[in-house]
């Protein structure tokens, strides 16, 4: 499985960034899922739905399934939090995975970075950051793209040797082996 991450602090830009890169690698003929990691208490269900009662209730788990989706909450309780390749474990294959969040791992990864957000660059302190998409150049040495460039960075996504190998640009890590 190929994983590639799009990397930076809270009001960057990466959700929308992701959210506009799938249908442009889609486009290219691949099939895509997303790992998103959020760094706070979050619901997927509601307050007062049945699957919200079942994990206040105590479930370590609550399946909801229909015939357009299904969901799976794991109610981790007292249990560490899982790694990334834990959760890439679980997923179906795909042809490509991109990793929102989880920027301090060692995977190839695209920094998005807003100078309005006023927030420090962490290309400097991650050798795994491989690009910049931003709104201001930065000299950097790095490539760099426009936040809006879509198909510049879906291009460079899908042709980056560290994607093609399906590792880290980290190669000295056999613990993490994507």
């Amino acid at each position: 499985m190929k994983v590639f991450g799009i990397a930076g602090y809270s009001g960057s830009g990466k959700t929308t960034l992701v959210e506009r890169l799938i249908p442009a690698l889609r486009s290219r003929g691949l099939r895509v899922s997303v790992v998103k990691h959020a760094h706070h208490d979050f619901e997927i269900d509601h307050v007062g739905k049945d699957s919200w009662r079942h994990r206040q209730a105590g479930a370590s788990e609550v399946l909801v399934t229909s015939s357009r989706r299904w969901a799976l909450v794991h109610e981790l309780r007292d249990e560490a939090e899982p790694t990334l390749h834990e959760h890439l474990a679980r997923l179906r294959p795909c042809d490509l995975v991109l990793v929102e969040g989880f920027k301090r791992e060692p995977i190839p990864k695209l920094e998005v970075h807003r100078v309005a957000a006023g927030k420090p660059s962490l290309w400097p302190t991650d050798g795994d950051i491989v690009g910049l998409a931003t709104d201001a150049a930065i000299v950097s040495g790095l490539p760099q793209f426009a936040l809006d460039d879509i198909d510049a960075i879906a291009d460079f996504v899908v042709t980056h040797p560290g994607l093609q190998r399906g590792q880290s640009s980290r190669t000295d890590d056999p613990e993490h082996p994507c």
